[in-house]
């Protein structure tokens, strides 16, 4: 029905203002009384060889939502109800502000992807904190955190150990953004010495809490092998605990929607189907070059359980969904489960 009848409605309206009407709707309806039962026996699979143990969690199930869709917080509990192992949430930033100017999300319907330059729209970090606090569910929660636009590289660490120290007693994992093309030079933060000492600062301050949290580290598809195998060298060097692989990529090659109309939307990530390829590429690198020393979640372009079992396949412990989610619609959890069951399950 999703496909059919409701995503070709949705379409046709601004991108941005459907997510939002979205959230509401969900809202809505999961006061209805049973409402909540009627999506659980529908979209939702049980079964322990899911199960995943992971930096010291346990996952229902290998199926994430990536960050930048539940950005404040909001919707968390609903949404861990279709049948989502983890949600992250975020990215959120010290300050709350309001992203990039107007109009800032495009779809490419021809590409199954999207375009995005939101900017780390967001409500601030404390106003998150305090939502997380009213959780109802066991849904396992992981921080997205970045910097502030107005925050100059030289002193991004304060930025993102605020955002640390706040949302350490409600989230379950947490993951270090540096790598979103829509804050202006956010990127420079995966070089090697500025990244080492910000995963170095955040390590000091975790390390001095009676139970340290998994930090993961969230990568751009556009880095080269020489910059991969700087993160691996990282990785081993800060301790953290592990990769997303990857954000949104820059690139604009071997799209089919027209070249001038995407020439119009101008600057952001790329998302969806156009960046699965390079994804699992960067999973499979990581993986083989650290002999598998680190977890790696894999997200990019995973519209079907083929693509989910792809990047597992290349080097993935767990993989999320954002843009699939939009173009599939909520089932894709469930039958991304069902496929792994089915490949996997008699390993």
């Amino acid at each position: 029905m999703y496909k059919l009848i409701i995503k070709p409605i949705l379409f046709l309206f601004d991108p941005e203002k459907v997510h939002h009407f979205v959230f509401k709707t969900i809202r809505f309806w999961f006061k209805v009384p049973g409402f909540k039962g009627i999506v659980k026996s529908t979209h939702q699979i049980k079964d322990d060889r899911l199960k995943k143990e992971l930096f010291g969690l346990t996952f229902d199930n290998p199926v994430g939502l990536a960050a930048g869709f539940d950005k404040d917080a909001k919707l968390f509990d609903e949404l861990g109800t279709y049948g989502f192992g983890f949600v992250e949430i975020g990215t959120l930033t010290p300050k709350p502000q309001e992203g990039n100017p107007k109009k800032r999300l495009f779809r490419l319907p021809k590409d199954n992807g999207i375009i995005n330059r939101m900017g780390f729209n967001n409500g601030g970090v404390l106003e998150a904190v305090e939502r997380l606090k009213k959780k109802k569910t066991n849904i396992i929660i992981g921080g997205n955190i970045g910097k502030n636009k107005v925050t100059p590289n030289e002193e991004a660490v304060t930025d993102y150990e605020i955002c640390f120290e706040a949302l350490f007693p409600v989230v379950d994992y947490f993951v270090v953004n540096v790598s979103s093309p829509n804050t202006p030079n956010l990127r420079a933060l995966q070089d090697k010495e500025p990244l080492t000492a910000l995963l170095n600062g955040l390590m000091v301050i975790n390390n001095a809490k009676d139970k340290s949290k998994p930090i993961l580290l969230k990568i751009a598809p556009d880095l080269t092998n020489e910059q991969l195998d700087d993160i691996i060298e990282i990785v081993a060097e800060t301790k953290i605990d592990g990769v997303i692989a990857t954000n949104t990529t820059i690139s604009r090659d071997n799209l089919i929607t027209d070249k001038k109309k995407v020439e119009e939307i101008g600057n952001g990530g790329v998302s969806g189907k156009p960046v699965t390829s390079r994804s699992t590429e960067v999973i499979r690198y990581l993986a083989e070059k650290s002999n598998k020393s680190f977890p790696i979640i894999g997200v990019g372009g995973i519209h079907s359980a083929k693509d989910a079992i792809e990047k597992i396949k290349a080097g993935a412990d767990l993989v999320q969904i954002y843009t699939g989610f939009i173009y599939e619609g909520p089932k894709l959890i469930k039958k991304i489960n069902k496929g792994i069951l089915k490949y996997f399950g008699n390993a």
